[in-house]
């Protein structure tokens, strides 16, 4: 009974210092960027693209990496969404056997879920220099979805897998196919961590710099189309990071305000959404 309390005491401390670890350092680094941000936190910042110079310290904002990180974060979670959620579903619903080999595959991205984003970017790379692509938007979307792909397929995997297993058997009784029990009944029950899932993977895509650093390339024009250079929030905040001059750096500080706001309304909206689509669910 005594080693069961201590026990439980250890543990607690434990979790309770994990929990205030965490919630310092963000607020640490949201109290840094906000103090270095603010003075050059500015409309023309999302208003305007570089003018010349502006790495040095003269006019323009970055609105080019605005949009650029965007539209290479929406792209590349399509492309994850459209490949993640079939194989998920092949798992859940039609490997009925469990066979051994479902779990080599689970276990393979868990793996490759904690594989570094530069070796993404790398693969992301040799895959360009294949079919002959120069650094691009196209690059950049090919490194970011192969970097997000196994979290989303693990984590639309996860959510199938917490569905009560007496409803599909009541679906199947009713006549109803694999397929109509995957996107009528399964769609529709897990919903909310579908779309959690969704959101924290297109988080995790637009805040990422080293799968980009060498395929999507930087430039300080509007991405025009997916085969020429597009500069994104990361590399522009990195860029900035690097110059000796204080106002750039200070620039730096305020892009990091913009992306972090950017991620923050991804949880929050993952957050809404998932209550929103709660009463889908059944208890």
């Amino acid at each position: 009974m005594i080693k069961r309390k201590i026990e439980e005491i250890v543990f607690k401390i434990l979790m309770y210092s994990a929990f205030i670890t965490v919630l310092i350092s963000f607020f640490i680094i949201l109290f840094t960027i906000l103090i270095k941000g603010i003075p050059s936190l500015n409309l023309k910042m999302i208003t305007q693209t570089p003018k010349g110079g502006y790495y040095l310290g003269k006019e323009g904002g970055i609105l080019n990496a605005i949009t650029g990180s965007l539209i290479l974060a929406c792209s590349s979670t399509f492309l994850s969404m459209m490949i993640s959620f079939p194989i998920a579903v092949f798992l859940n619903v039609y490997n009925k056997k469990k066979s051994r080999y479902v779990q080599v595959i689970r276990f393979s991205f868990d793996v490759l879920t904690g594989v570094p984003s530069i070796v993404y970017g790398a693969l992301g790379l040799i895959v360009m220099y294949f079919f002959n692509l120069r650094a691009s938007l196209l690059g950049g979307t090919i490194a970011v979805t192969l970097l997000i792909l196994p979290l989303m397929c693990r984590g639309i995997d996860e959510v199938l897998q917490m569905t009560p297993k007496s409803l599909l058997e009541s679906s199947y009784a009713l006549g109803s196919t694999s397929l109509e029990t995957s996107f009528k009944i399964l769609l529709r029950q897990c919903y909310p961590g579908i779309i959690t899932t969704i959101l924290i993977s297109f988080g995790r895509g637009i805040g990422d710099a080293a799968s980009v650093l060498f395929t999507a390339g930087f430039s300080d024009n509007m991405p025009g189309n997916f085969l020429r250079p597009a500069a994104t929030l990361p590399l522009a905040i990195f860029f900035q990071l690097t110059s000796p001059i204080k106002e750039v750096q200070s620039r730096a500080y305020a892009a990091a305000i913009i992306l972090t706001m950017i991620i923050l309304f991804i949880s929050i909206m993952s957050r809404v959404i998932s209550l929103r689509f709660e009463k889908y669910k059944i208890k």
